[in-house]
């Protein structure tokens, strides 16, 4: 009987815990019952052709410089190539980055098939090139695609010891930068930077003077900015009255100094007559 009674716990605790298993499995099969909702991937999927690696304007695009990569049809951008062979030869004029799809827009016309400067000129512009230094390219952050301001440095006409800046072209693309190699000067080459830009004919007739005449500077634009800023330019005497306090005169003395008199102020006096309903009025 003892024997029975210890027996008692344990039998009413498995009962337990076979009915709490029960129950947490009909709840668990319930659940997974229910219908999960899934992301509908269409089917219909079509090959869009992407840039393999950064590629900038002026490219010749040939086949291992392009790859292709599936996409939802809906979701293909308009204008975009599903065959790499189609692209065969185009030229960009406009830069492309890697995984980047490649669009018509970003193209030269089809009968455009020489690539480099020529191809991202604009109708109407003309590319110019002109040789400068580390200081007139920022140290190398002018790069192609970037605005600049065009600074010459040179003698005043009038006078020869003296020198004029001046801002001669402003709002200037940048096409490309290079390096030449200029050993007139030198037994030994040197490199020179080579920046070439976009003008009209009589900007770059200006550009082409300046570049004999004087120094050139660039000054680096915001891409954003397009205002057109007129200046004065800056000589020798400019540059030393900058940042100089204004000279006062020094007042003579109270002794030396006459009372300002004025004149005192003329009245006009004005006198008429009537003379009767017929005669006019007179004045005095």
């Amino acid at each position: 009987m003892g024997k029975l009674k210890a027996l008692i716990p344990f039998v009413l605790a498995l009962v337990v815990a076979l009915t709490v298993t029960g129950l947490i499995y009909n709840w668990m099969k319930q659940k997974s019952n229910v219908p999960m909702v899934s992301r509908v991937i269409p089917e219909d999927r079509v090959q869009i052709v992407l840039a393999h690696d950064d590629l900038s304007w002026g490219t010749k695009i040939s086949a291992e410089m392009v790859k292709t990569a599936p996409i939802a049809k809906d979701y293909a951008p308009a204008g975009s190539f599903s065959n790499p062979a189609e692209l065969e030869g185009r030229i960009l004029v406009s830069p492309v980055k890697q995984n980047e799809p490649i669009m018509e827009s970003k193209l030269a016309p089809r009968d455009v098939t020489t690539g480099g400067v020529s191809a991202v000129v604009h109708e109407g512009m003309r590319a110019i090139a002109v040789a400068g230094d580390k200081v007139i390219g920022l140290a190398g952050f002018i790069q192609p695609g970037n605005y600049v301001d065009i600074l010459v440095t040179v003698q005043d006409p009038q006078n020869d010891k003296l020198h004029y800046t001046k801002t001669v072209l402003e709002n200037i693309r940048v096409l490309a930068t290079g390096t030449l190699v200029d050993n007139k000067d030198s037994t030994k080459p040197a490199p020179v930077d080579v920046f070439t830009v976009e003008v009209t004919p009589e900007q770059g007739e200006q550009l082409s003077l300046a570049a004999v005449q004087g120094k050139l500077h660039f000054a680096l634009r915001n891409v954003t900015d397009k205002n057109t800023v007129l200046t004065l330019g800056s000589t020798v005497p400019d540059l030393l009255e900058a940042y100089r306090p204004r000279m006062q005169k020094v007042s003579e003395p109270a002794a030396k100094m006459e009372p300002k008199v004025e004149a005192p102020e003329r009245r006009v006096s004005k006198i008429f007559v009537i003379n009767g309903p017929k005669n006019p009025i007179e004045w005095f």
